[in-house]
């Protein structure tokens, strides 16, 4: 899609992400997108949407090598991190002894054998409301998300908009300031999914 002046989302473009499924999930939802390949890029949308499939060191050095580290934690308007792109958001990641981005004080954890359980953790789980906030508008509590990750973000009270169990609780929804993040992928989670964009895209 072309770039124009103040479209709804912008999708950092970072070399890690889920971005064809994202797209259309925005098209269904008649939300305006655009690509953000450089900070310049930033001014240019409402709202902005860091998507994730990867490895938290090698998403990290793409966005040191696009400049977008510190446009990013300078950014005001709602930042929406998925899977991957949520654990960025967080203070360190276990998958590389990884510093991230650290704009909400958790750390990300490898899920451990000892749960008894296969990992990675994969396909529908109920999400469990935790606090109320808009971008679960319309959205049923212990509806179910899609997952894909085998590295969890610790679950704390003060910043867990929404929880989920798989042998453990974990934050499956996490919000600071303008900054939120969803473990689970809501391109690929149905109604409940697209909901939760459209959400973030009024927010």
């Amino acid at each position: 899609m072309v770039q124009e002046k103040n479209k709804t989302v912008g999708i950092v473009n970072y070399g890690a992400g889920n971005i064809f499924s994202l797209t259309a999930a925005l098209r269904r939802q008649d939300i305006s997108y655009g690509m953000i390949n450089a900070p310049g890029d930033l001014k240019g949308f409402e709202r902005v949407i860091i998507p994730g499939v990867g490895h938290a060191a090698k998403a990290m050095k793409k966005l040191d090598t696009i400049k977008m580290i510190e446009a990013v934690k300078a950014l005001e308007k709602p930042v929406l991190g998925i899977c991957l792109g949520m654990q960025l958001l967080t203070r360190f990641s276990e998958e590389g002894d990884t510093p991230l981005l650290d704009l909400i004080p958790l750390n990300t954890t490898a899920f451990s054998d000892d749960v008894g359980l296969k990992v990675p953790h994969m396909g529908w789980n109920m999400v469990h409301k935790e606090q109320s906030s808009p971008i679960l508008t319309n959205i049923d509590d212990n509806s179910y998300f899609y997952f894909v990750h085998s590295f969890y973000i610790e679950y704390n009270p003060k910043f867990t908009v929404a929880s989920c169990n798989y042998g453990l609780n974990f934050s499956a929804i996490i919000k600071n300031k303008n900054f939120y993040g969803v473990q689970f992928h809501p391109e690929k989670s149905g109604t409940a999914g697209e909901t939760l964009l459209k959400n973030f895209a009024t927010l």
